[in-house]
């Protein structure tokens, strides 16, 4: 799952990321560069579970396929216990994985922690997959589901006008072009990024320095970028990079976290950046210890627990 030849630098690292970046050391496996993209499909289903925490109780879920697709898609909600309001603040949560990998189960978990602690209906997307469909097929899938939560939301017991919308990595970028391509229509209250990719271009500063073993490394990056953008594809523009979005003023309030020791660091920062100098209402949470994927890593990390605490509070505030 690691690239091998990345710069040995733990001293960077969290005692506890470290431990876990020291783990994956002493059980080499191959790395996602050189599977297809089923065995990285499976070797992230069989990692992820080991990591994550005991799933919270929630008052309810629901499977829906999502309205308007002319292909079997599906989004799942989960209602927190103790809202009994007939309408709910919701978020549509794009999950991570490099377009490749992931899904409903895979950020299971992550999403009931979010609803729980938040009070917020989480509403995760199981949008279709690259290299099969590529760019823009996730897109779509996410306009879509968007929209439905829009139209249908009397049904699912939600406040139209009480939306948010967030992900993590390649959910993260696919939540920055929902926020910024809606911006001006007052349903999204709410923007939660974590560790997003916005930039697809460039590699920056960060992608060096990443110690062996890390969860995300550059050859995995680029990787999971060729599969997901057909070849010839304008890598600079904002739908596939939000990075080089002309202008990001009028987004929602947006929490951004970042993790130090993470490839995506630097263009998250840059995007943060963007955001304050816009006069955006942002929160940049930066984890200097923490690498790629730590936010569903609360097993082991508990700087999970703080990230999930501060997602909870910008959605009380916002959402």
């Amino acid at each position: 799952m690691r690239e091998h030849g990345s710069v040995d630098d733990l001293e960077r690292l969290d005692p506890q990321a470290r431990l876990l970046v020291e783990a994956a050391r002493e059980r080499p496996a191959p790395p996602y560069s050189e599977m297809s993209p089923e065995q990285i499909r499976d070797a992230y289903r069989q990692r992820f579970p080991l990591l994550q925490p005991a799933p919270p109780n929630m008052a309810r879920i629901a499977d829906v396929r999502v309205a308007g697709s002319t292909f079997p898609l599906f989004m799942r909600l989960y209602y927190p216990s103790g809202t009994e309001d007939e309408r709910l603040p919701w978020m549509l949560y794009l999950h991570g994985g490099g377009w490749v990998m992931g899904g409903l189960d895979s950020h299971d978990v992550l999403c009931r922690r979010i609803a729980a602690e938040s009070g917020t209906v989480v509403v995760a997307l199981d949008y279709r997959l690259a290299p099969e469909h590529p760019f823009p097929a996730a897109l779509e899938d996410a306009r879509l589901a968007l929209a439905d939560i829009c139209a249908r939301a009397s049904q699912f017991g939600l406040d139209p006008q009480h939306g948010s919308v967030g992900g993590d990595s390649a959910g993260g970028n696919l939540a920055a072009v929902l926020a910024l391509e809606h911006r001006d229509d007052g349903n999204l209250k709410a923007v939660v990024l974590i560790y997003p990719n916005l930039d697809c271009a460039l590699e920056a500063r960060s992608y060096d320095r990443i110690p062996r073993g890390s969860p995300l490394e550059r050859q995995s990056m680029r990787m999971f970028q060729n599969h997901y953008l057909p070849i010839g594809i304008d890598r600079r523009d904002w739908r596939v990079s939000p990075l080089y979005a002309p202008s990001v003023s009028g987004l929602p309030p947006t929490l951004l976290i970042t993790a130090g020791v993470d490839p995506l660091r630097d263009e998250g920062c840059a995007f943060a950046e963007r955001l304050i100098a816009e006069d955006v209402v942002a929160t940049h949470a930066y984890f200097p210890g923490q690498i790629h994927g730590f936010v569903n890593m609360g097993a082991k990390l508990a700087a999970a627990d703080t990230a999930n605490a501060m997602i909870a509070l910008h959605l009380h505030a916002f959402g």
